[in-house]
This record gives C-alpha cells, sequence and structure tokens, in this order.
C-alpha cells in the first residue's frame, strides 16, 4: 500500500471514530491546492535539462500551511499529497497554527553541483513564489534539502517581495534562523520517547535502542539517546549497517561518518545486513529513514517493544495490525517526529517579532509541547478506546474538522 493509499486510510477510520459528516470529510480529504511546475535549468556544461516540481497545499483552517520540500527521484504527487495531509493532522496534534503542505522536485542532488542546486531552487521558486508566503505557506527543509536551500529560497522570495524572513524555516543562522532547530526532530523524537516510556514506568537508561537511519534525525536521536545513558546496539543508514550488543559510541560513529561518509568500517561494532536492522534484537526501534520500511514481510520477526516512528510512514497498516496484534506499542510519526514542524513555528514566531530566543528557551518549550500532545493523545485514546495511532489521528482530525465548522464551512 503506497503512502496515499495508507494516510487516506488512517484518516477515514479516524473520521468513523469521530462520526464526522461524510461531506465534511470528503471536504477535509481533498487538498486545497495542488501545483505542479516545469523547473528548465542549465547545467555546468551548458546543456539543458527539466525537472518537474510539486507543491501540494493540504489545508490552511488552523493557519498558514506548512511543509518540507525534499530533492529525491522518488518525489512524485501521490507521496507529496500523503506527506502534504500528514503535515495538516501533524501540525494539529502538536497544536501550533498551522496546516499542512508539501513540496518536492524530482532529481537527486548528488548528481547536481552546488551551481545547479543553487539555479534549480530559484527557477522553482520563481514558479511558485506567489503562492507562498509568511501568511499563506512557509516551507521547510526536508530530505535532500537543508538550510542553504533555504537561504536561496529567502532571496529569490526576498527579489519579489521584499526582505521575509519568515517565508521559510529551517533557515542558517546568519539569516533569521532559530537555535536548536537542526537538531529538533531527533530531539523531539527523544522527548516523545521519554514521555511513552514514563507511562510504562521505563526510562531511556533502562531499554536498548536500534536506530533506522543515521541523518539528521536519527544521528541526534541517538545521539540524545546515549547521552540520557540509553543503550544503542545498532545502527544502519544507506551506506551501511553496525551492531555492538554493549552499546555503541555515538560521538565517535558520527565522527567517523563525518570523516569517511559511511558507517562501513567502523572499528567500535560489527557490520551486519541493513535489512537486519529492523528485527534486531532492542527494546526500542527507532525508523528514522524513507516511509513503508515495515510491512507484512518483516513485521512478524520484529523484536522491539516500542517502536518510535522519527520517520514519516514507516509503517505501512498491514504491519500495523501485526505488529498491534504482538503488543509492540507504536507512537505515531504524526505525533513522534513533531519536533522538527513545532521548533520552525518557534523560528516562524521569532522572525515575525523580530525577536531571538536563547536555544534553552528553545528546547525548553519543545519539551513542553511534546509533553502536552502525548497527554491530549492520551486522552483521545482513553476517549475512543483506540490505538496511539488513531489517538493521534482523532486529536489532529477532530481540531482541523472543528476549525472549518467555525470557520463557517456548510454542509
Amino acid at each position: 500500500m503506497n503512502a496515499l493509499a495508507a494516510t487516506n486510510r488512517n484518516f477515514r477510520h479516524a473520521a468513523r471514530i469521530l462520526g464526522l459528516d461524510s461531506k465534511l470529510e470528503k471536504s477535509l480529504l481533498i487538498p486545497f491546492r495542488e501545483i505542479k511546475v516545469e523547473c528548465t535549468i542549465p547545467k555546468d556544461d551548458g546543456t539543458l535539462v527539466t525537472y518537474v516540481g510539486f507543491r501540494v497545499q493540504h489545508d490552511n483552517a488552523r493557519g498558514p500551511m506548512k511543509g518540507g520540500i525534499r530533492y529525491h527521484p522518488e518525489v512524485d504527487p501521490d507521496e507529496v499529497n500523503a506527506l502534504a495531509q500528514l503535515m495538516t493532522w501533524k501540525t494539529a496534534v502538536a497544536d501550533i497554527p498551522y496546516g499542512g503542505a508539501k513540496g518536492g522536485i524530482g532529481c537527486n542532488p548528488k548528481d547536481l553541483s552546488m551551481s545547479e542546486l543553487e539555479r534549480l531552487t530559484r527557477v522553482f521558486t520563481q514558479k511558485i513564489h506567489d503562492l507562498i508566503g509568511i501568511h499563506r505557506d512557509v516551507p521547510a527543509p526536508d530530505m535532500g534539502t537543508n538550510a542553504q536551500t533555504m537561504a536561496w529560497i529567502l532571496d529569490e522570495y526576498s527579489k519579489f517581495h521584499g526582505h521575509s524572513p519568515a517565508v521559510v524555516t529551517g533557515k542558517p543562522i546568519d539569516l533569521g534562523g532559530s537555535l536548536g532547530r537542526e537538531a529538533a526532530t531527533g530531539r523531539g523524537v527523544v522527548y516523545a520517547t521519554e514521555a511513552l516510556l514514563a507511562e510504562h514506568g521505563k526510562s531511556v537508561s533502562d531499554l536498548t535502542f536500534a536506530i533506522q537511519g543515521f541523518g539528521n534525525v536519527g544521528s541526534w536521536a541517538a545521539k540524545l539517546i546515549h547521552e540520557r545513558g540509553g543503550k544503542v546496539v545498532a545502527v544502519s543508514d544507506i551506506t551501511g549497517a553496525v551492531k555492538n550488543r554493549n552499546g555503541i559510541d555515538i560521538e565517535a560513529l558520527i565522527k567517523h561518518k563525518s570523516e569517511s561518509g559511511s558507517l562501513r568500517n567502523f572499528q567500535g561494532g560489527d557490520t551486519i545486513d541493513s535489512d537486519e536492522l529492523l528485527v534486531h534484537d532492542c527494546d526500542v526501534l527507532i525508523p528514522c529513514a524513507l516511509g513503508g520500511v515495515l510491512n507484512r514481510e518483516n513485521a512478524t520477526d520484529v523484536k522491539a517493544k516500542y517502536i518510535i516512528e522519527g520517520a514519516n510512514h514507516p509503517t505501512d497498516p498491514e504491519a500495523d495490525e501485526i505488529l498491534f496484534k504482538k503488543g509492540v506499542v507504536i507512537l505515531p510519526d504524526i505525533y513522534a517526529n513533531a519536533g522538527g514542524v513545532t521548533v520552525s513555528y518557534f523560528e516562524w514566531v521569532q522572525n515575525i517579532q523580530g525577536f531571538m530566543w536563547d536555544e534553552e528557551k528553545v528546547n525548553k518549550e519543545l519539551q513542553r509541547y511534546m509533553r502536552r500532545a502525548f497527554n491530549d493523545i492520551k486522552m483521545m485514546c482513553k476517549i475512543h478506546d483506540c490505538s496511539l495511532r488513531m489517538g493521534a489521528f482523532t486529536l489532529g482530525v477532530n481540531k482541523v474538522a472543528r476549525a472549518t465548522l467555525l470557520r463557517g464551512w456548510e454542509a
């Protein structure tokens, strides 16, 4: 089941639990706007190449639409639609005043030089600048993009609309980015994990962890878990996988990857097959890479007691059912990885106010938002006697539905 079908399925289940009117349900499901643009640029050798850019703006009932822009070969309308919808529910779960959006360009950024990436980003911005904005749609980095990408978007957008630092988040600090933003998603994953474990009478230092994906989210989550005394026993990414039953020295692994560009040949553990990580013996599994990695083929072999979804849609619905029957507790993506968009909101607020926060305040506020959202989810689980995933979905969908009705939607 692809990401859009799975997301729609979860939404419809939540809508049934909430007893939403069928017309309102359909209205909430259909995106506000879908954008598809041609992006033609000259390559460094003078030849022309064309890419397709997408932006799906899903819902703005609760505020400006918000979501990342990813550069990846597999970017397509279905995936962007699914991720835009997830952002709508995620921002509602986190209780920040945004709707959902997502965008991307179907390209492999590794095949493009820095100057080619800049030209591509600027052309994409030229095509959509009238449809994004501080109070309309606020992009952020995602897979294959970073703070530099946001700096180019900010600069290009400002040529048309004047200096507008709040038009994107995840910017460099020198251009109005927020302290703590780089670590925010990984830190939010850890705060979410702590909230869940406390509910079960456990703490990070009691347990073993396996982390799939060692990019921004996975590496920060691993680092913070390691600092809290948790034992990270396995880590993987596209370059390889490593295990150490006594716990991996995460600082050493981060240094090794920074110097070599790979997890391979790390001396502080044994090499394993990347696919093995998902079924590795551990207490907590944290998938932080692409979606759909947990499916009916491998779900029965998962040994973890808890799964924290650092990635978007890592567990397909069939795996969800198998894992639920096994008694595995899954903390869903629309809550677990909401730290990034929450600190993006803080950055937006700081830009609008023209007053920047110190990192201690950013992290303290993030922890407060993550704890509050977890308590809200647990309340919905109690009311509707449902899983954490449906607790999160009913929470998010209910907030958006209420806002839609209050604004004057007519059945």
